[in-house]
């Protein structure tokens, strides 16, 4: 099931249908990163000579080579900071075309199963912070687990995997469930989901696909969901969004 569902997932996010919110995702994650390095490297040059300046304000020559080897130094640091930042940001921004995934899988390939309910644009909103946190909290965690003799790779995994099966399977879910159903499905299956989210940690790992883990993630949710949901018995039509906040 799982992996008959990853299959699937991965076959969707380079389908004609899925290349309206890939381009989306992509091209403003290309925007949020392009911004920052020159934002944080403007911000570093125009700190570190005037300070090293003040500090040094006899050694002039000197300061300006230190001054240009901050800002490599800078540059630097900045690289690192941003490819830890890589998968928090596109998470963050392809969290807002999520319901778009959804709705194209559950279209193509569930077609016999009621449409599930997209999500309003502020509780949408709220999500995609809440994406944002999972994803740099997990990341936080796997980084000082690293640290750690005897642990070191598989921390990534066992944290991501969970925080992300986690967060995406109930995404999935809260298209036809209340809040409180989707987090007992969860509870019921909760080994499936977790292996499916070790799925998405190995995808989070590879370099550049990294930036279509959002994608991948919810369209691999979306075919487990519906697949754990037909030996639930099957999915009916999702009562209205307002119902379903009220009663969760």
């Amino acid at each position: 099931m799982i992996f008959a569902s990853a299959r699937l997932a991965f076959a969707d996010i380079f389908s004609a249908p899925f290349r309206g919110a890939l381009w989306k995702a992509l091209g403003l994650s290309a925007i949020v990163l392009v911004a920052l390095w020159f934002g944080i490297a403007a911000i570093a040059e125009w700190f570190a000579v005037p300070f090293l300046s003040n500090l040094f304000p006899d050694t002039p020559s000197w300061v300006d080579q230190a001054g240009s080897l901050a800002g490599w130094a800078a540059g630097f640091a900045l690289a690192i900071l941003l490819a830890f930042l890589i998968g928090p940001i596109s998470a963050v921004i392809a969290s807002l075309f999520l319901d778009d995934v959804a709705e194209v899988v559950e279209a193509n390939t569930y077609p016999e199963v009621p449409a599930g309910t997209a999500m309003p644009l502020i509780p949408g909103l709220i999500l995609s912070v809440k994406f944002f946190g999972v994803v740099i909290l997990g990341n936080l965690l796997a980084l000082v687990l690293l640290l750690v003799p005897g642990i070191n790779i598989a921390a990534f995994f066992v944290v991501n995997g969970y925080l992300l099966g986690r967060e995406y399977f109930e995404f999935a879910a809260m298209r036809y469930r209340t809040e409180a159903e989707a987090k007992a499905l969860r509870g019921r299956y909760g080994t499936t989901v977790f292996l499916a989210g070790l799925l998405i940690a190995g995808f989070l790992a590879v370099p550049l696909l990294n930036l279509l883990t959002p994608l991948f993630a919810a369209a691999l949710m979306v075919h487990l969901h519906q697949r754990v949901s037909r030996k639930e018995g099957g999915l009916i039509a999702a009562p209205a969004r307002a119902d379903r906040l009220a009663r969760g």
